[in-house]
This record gives structure tokens, sequence and C-alpha cells, in this order.
């Protein structure tokens, strides 16, 4: 009982504490998705006894600052890209660079589809490696880094395949293709199916097979497919889409089988990817976990009526449909409240998470539910308490208390939702 009087007090008197002013939700969004992606691939170098690493840098338009300038708006923000030795003891390689982009008009910048795409090589001996990136805006200083221990494969036998690259777009220019490389591997099959391109190399003329597989995550085969290739001395290009249109939200895998003509094995290579839908948010990977997230924003009718659907095709019109209805801008391409709602549950999954998925936690309800709370006073160490945290609601005028009972993180909401209190605010 001390510890609920000592919250009754706490409450009472709230205005004449001094609190740990914290937005959690200014730290990154509540969005999971990274400020920028990134790709290495292996491809065969012209230097001897070293292979091609290709590092792409993609950064969306929306994750770095735009000021106005002359010709509209312009941006700015620094690439660099670190090669060490396997244990980081020793720096072998650097290169950093400057990126600017100039926008027309407001709407550009803001705009989710567009990026932009910078590419550097490295020719490293084949053998393991730590690569670090970062991405420094120049305006606002913000900086963004990513550590990777990466395997530099060795291209020299008589036979062997590059890495896969996922294809974005692809277009002829004077007979010859141009490729436009899916940096973020985020596929819609039902669109554009699954297009690859990648490299063989051969040490004279063969015929040869190759196998396509596709695999969700529990390794499960979902789709297959064979071609047969002629391959030239040295470099043989192949480009190839897999007319695969059912996928699943989620993650997946291409693995590529190389057969000569006795099909023996000769190699292979993999690819993973994550598969989206038109009009989901990325965020999303499991319809039946989005639907079953939907309990703060929508009746039980509601969701019945969504988890009724007798096939998968019903199911998404059915879940989509709700979202439409919620739009606050319809004649627009975005859905805000939709994005909203998931990039909490994203935060929440990613903060919360402890003995349940931090969006089934109290926590992660109240944060779901109502957004950033204006100020949060967390007593995690005091003597005469168990750890608590108050999250404090300006607008509602209201303050929440949760309590970890156990001590390991488990904090539950000793201050109820009630009423008006239990409906979703954006």
């Amino acid at each position: 009982m001390k510890i609920f009087k000592y919250i009754l007090f706490l409450l009472l008197f709230i205005q004449t504490i001094p609190a740990q002013i914290e937005n959690i939700y200014e730290k990154n969004h509540g969005n999971s998705l990274p400020k920028y992606y990134q790709d290495f691939l292996n491809f065969a170098s012209d230097q001897e006894g070293k292979t091609r690493v290709d590092v792409f840098i993609q950064v969306p338009y929306m994750e770095i600052q735009f000021v106005k300038s002359p010709k509209g708006f312009s941006a700015a923000y620094t690439v660099t890209v670190s090669v060490f030795d396997e244990d980081k003891e020793k720096l072998l390689v650097e290169k950093s660079w400057k990126e600017k982009i100039d926008a027309i008009d407001f709407e550009q910048t803001v705009s989710k589809n567009n990026y932009n795409l910078s590419l550097k090589s490295f020719n490293l001996t084949p053998e393991m490696y730590f690569i670090t990136t970062s991405v420094e805006d120049e305006d606002s200083h913000k900086k963004y880094s990513s550590e990777n221990l990466y395997k530099v494969r060795d291209l020299s036998e008589k036979i062997s395949v590059s890495d896969v690259m996922l294809i974005s777009k692809q277009t002829q220019v004077e007979g010859s293709n141009k490729i436009l490389p899916n940096v973020s591997r985020n596929i819609t099959s039902e669109r554009d199916g699954i297009p690859l391109f990648f490299e063989i190399y051969s040490d004279k003329p063969s015929d040869v097979k190759l196998e396509f597989k596709v695999k969700d995550d529990d390794e499960k085969v979902v789709h297959q497919e064979t071609i047969e290739k002629h391959l030239d001395t040295g470099r043989t290009q192949v480009i190839h889409t897999i007319k695969q249109d059912s996928l699943g939200l989620g993650n997946y895998m291409v693995a590529i089988s190389l057969f000569d003509s006795t099909e023996s094995k000769i190699t292979d290579v993999n690819k993973t990817f994550i598969s989206r839908w038109i009009g989901i948010p990325a965020a999303i990977q499991d319809l039946d976990k989005a639907v079953d997230q939907l309990i703060y924003i929508a009746t039980p009718s509601e969701m019945n009526y969504v988890e009724e659907a007798e096939t998968q095709n019903e199911k998404i019109d059915r879940y989509l449909d709700f979202w439409k209805k919620k739009d606050p801008t319809p004649n627009t391409e975005e859905n805000e409240l939709f994005n909203e709602y998931y990039r909490r549950i994203a935060y929440a999954n990613e903060n919360f998470s402890h003995y349940v998925e931090g969006w089934r936690s109290d926590r992660g309800m109240v944060f779901i539910i109502l957004g950033s709370p204006n100020n949060i006073d967390r007593h995690p160490f005091d003597l005469e308490s168990k750890p608590y945290e108050v999250w404090q609601y300006y607008e509602l005028n209201r303050s929440f208390v949760f309590v970890d009972e156990t001590g390991f993180g488990d904090y539950r909401l000793v201050t109820p939702l009630y009423g008006d209190d239990f409906r979703f605010r954006n």
C-alpha cells in the first residue's frame, strides 16, 4: 500500500515537482525505419587478387533538411565510408564526399518517393571487414551511422557469381541497359515482380542452368523457376525478373543456384528483400498482426469485419477500406493517420517491449492512443519506492503513472485510461 499512497501524494502535488523533461517522440518520430539505406555488393575487380565492393548510399529527401535557395530549395549532406580490418583495430581505407540536392518546390522535399543515391567503389582483398557508413546533414548537423561486419568474396574461381542487385528501374539508353538499384530492398511484387541483376564470370564459354527460389522467413520455398543461360568467356551480365505476384508482407530471400551441363551445382548466392503492398506503410510486415493492432483505434465490429474476410485479398481490401475512411486528406497520396498510427506501433515495439511486444504493453498502449507525452518524470532508483514513471499530457490535463513492480523493466499502468481518454488522438 505504501507505493500507492506515495503515488497518490505525487499526483496531488505533481505541479510542484521538477519533472525530467523528455519528449520521447522527438528522438526518431516514432519511426523504426532507417534514416538512410545502404547496400554492399561484390563484383569482379580489374585488379588482380582483389574484389570490387560497390557501396550504395540512398538518402530519402524527407530525412534531410532543405533550406530556401534561389533555385527553390537546396540541401547538402556528407557521406563517409570507412573500411577497417575485421577487429576494427586498423583503418584501411576511407572515402568521404558531399552530396548536394536542389528541389524546385517544397512538395518535392517532403515526398516519400524522392531520394538521392550515391556510389563509391573499393577494391579489397577477399576477407572479412568491418565497414562503417555515416550521413551528416550540413544544415542541421544531425549525423546517422551504421556498423557492418562484411565478407568480401573471392570471385577468381573458374566460374563464379557476383552478388545480386535488386533493380528499382531500368531504361534503354543508346542500346544499352541503364539500371537503378533498389537499395532499400523493398519489393512490391504485384507491380514489378522481383527484378534482379548479377554477373557470372567464366574462364571459357559454357552453358549453365540458373535456378531461382523465393523463400519466406521460415525458409519455406514459395516460388521456384529455372532458366538456361549461355556464358561467354569473361563477364556475362544477367537481368532477370521473377514473376511472383502473391507474396505476403514481410522478409523473403531469393536463392540463386548455378548448375553446369551435368546438373552439378557450381555455386549459389542469396539476396534478402522485404515484400511490401501498395498503400500499406513500410512499418507493417504482417497483415494479421497489423489487424490485431487496430485494437486501439477500431471498434470490435470493425475488427471482426476485417478478420472475417474469406480470402487474403478480401482481407486486404477490407483493411485498406477501414483506413481509407479515416484518411484526413483523402485527395492526397498520403494517409497521415494511417502512417502515424503504425509509426507509434513501431516506436512502442522498439522502446517498450519486455515480456510482451511493446504495442501490447501499458506504456505502448498509452503512447499509441495519446501520442508522446509532454514530460516524463522518471524514478528508476528511488530508495523508498519501486521504479516508476509519470507521463504528463498538458492539453489533456492528465498524468499517468507506470510502476515497475518486478524491478525488471515491466512497467504497469496504475492510473487507468477511462472514458474519453481511451480515444486515439493524432
